[in-house]
């Protein structure tokens, strides 16, 4: 197909479109560039081995949309810290501790307990661990991961860093940006597993790798799309856990629905202003990769960041609710990190910075909720 376009060829318009009509090229035709080339098109997709690294609830989602679309003859290889849950899934073909309801075709996985074995096995690697416990994950790790395709579906940041998962594999290993891939929602793993339709976006600098992992997911009821925003997304999955902590605590508070309206208006101005400003490029903050993510954070059920705001806000200390959850809720770690990262940039966030007030300075939540009430609109 061939478009004609009437715009001012000096403006910047006319250099965001050219910017993008190249990431279509990506896609669609070969690189004429030698370099771009190499880059763009040399990954072995024929021949690729996924790895799915993690055993929570978003990893067995992730296990469960894959196996619609791999076979006996490429099996996904899945790596689990513990031996014993590897026997349960092996015998009764089901997470003995998450999504205890997703039955698991075994005869399609290949189980680890090996995180370096896995890795050796593997080109393509799905990592599903809390941002908590990556680095210490792979510290010990001897295999260089620069060559391998690092897919993240971590919603969280490096805490020792104040780092986001793409810019750590970068850093620490060497992998390049055209190599990492992120996934992301709005998609709760609980509705994964009921087998509710849901979106996903997959975020690459490379869309034909983005577009392989869109397409190994996808299935009767996952939808998928891509994009180039790694860093947009990420932060956006980071932050959007922050603000279900504020709208879990304002809930606890006894603000109805008409002021968490809106508190998560308020909330994605927050996103797409610190999105513009850490990595300025042209993007849509009403894509579901940034607002749909947010609102099903913000008021679903199965969010675990609305939860451990909703415990705070009743009174729970950090540590009584983290121990009753029995899970992550990344936002907490979130917090502690945004608010470090925005002392570079400056950013107004007055809702993360009153939630951050409630968390790590102990602020009575009652009295910073009220006087974030003034700064909303």
């Amino acid at each position: 197909m061939e478009y004609e376009f009437k715009i001012d060829s000096n403006s910047q318009e006319a250099k965001r479109l050219v910017e993008f009509l190249k990431t279509l090229t990506y896609v669609k035709e070969e690189s004429k560039s030698p370099e771009k080339k190499e880059i763009y098109k040399s990954f072995d997709y024929k021949n690729s081995k996924i790895a799915v690294i993690g055993g929570g609830s978003w990893a067995t989602a992730i296990i469960k949309m894959l196996l619609n679309n791999v076979d006996k003859n490429n099996k996904i290889n899945w790596f689990l810290r513990e031996k014993k849950s590897i026997d349960f899934i092996k015998k009764f073909k089901k997470n003995p501790r998450y999504l205890r309801s997703v039955k698991l075709d075994t005869d399609k996985i290949v189980f680890f307990e090996n995180i370096e074995e896995i890795i050796k096995k593997s080109n393509i690697l799905i990592f599903v661990i809390p941002s908590a416990f990556l680095k210490s994950s792979l510290e010990f790790l001897k295999i260089n991961l620069k060559d391998k395709f690092i897919v993240s579906a971590i919603k969280g940041i490096i805490p020792e860093d104040n780092t986001i998962i793409a810019e750590f594999f970068q850093n620490e290993y060497k992998v390049p940006l055209s190599s990492i891939a992120v996934i992301s929602g709005p998609c709760h793993a609980e509705e994964v597993a009921l087998e509710k339709l849901s979106y996903l976006t997959i975020a690459s600098k490379d869309l034909n790798k983005a577009q392989f992992i869109s397409e190994k997911l996808s299935c009767r009821y996952i939808k998928s799309s891509i994009s180039d925003d790694i860093f947009g997304t990420e932060y956006s999955s980071v932050l959007k856990n922050i603000f279900a902590i504020a709208s879990g605590i304002c809930k606890s508070l006894g603000y109805g629905d008409n002021f968490q309206a809106v508190l998560i208006s308020n909330a994605i101005q927050e996103i797409e202003n610190f999105a513009n400003t850490v990595h300025p490029i042209s993007r849509d903050i009403k894509n579901s990769a940034y607002l749909g993510d947010l609102l099903v954070t913000s008021y679903s059920q199965f969010s675990r960041n609305r939860t451990f705001g909703a415990m705070i806000g009743k009174g729970y200390s950090v540590k009584s609710a983290q121990l009753e959850m029995n899970m992550i809720a990344e936002g907490y770690y979130a917090l502690y990190c945004i608010h470090k990262i925005n002392k570079k940039f400056n950013v107004e966030m007055p809702i993360t910075e009153s939630v951050y007030r409630i968390i790590y300075k102990k602020k009575d939540a009652a009295i910073e909720i009220k006087n974030l009430t003034a700064y909303l609109k």
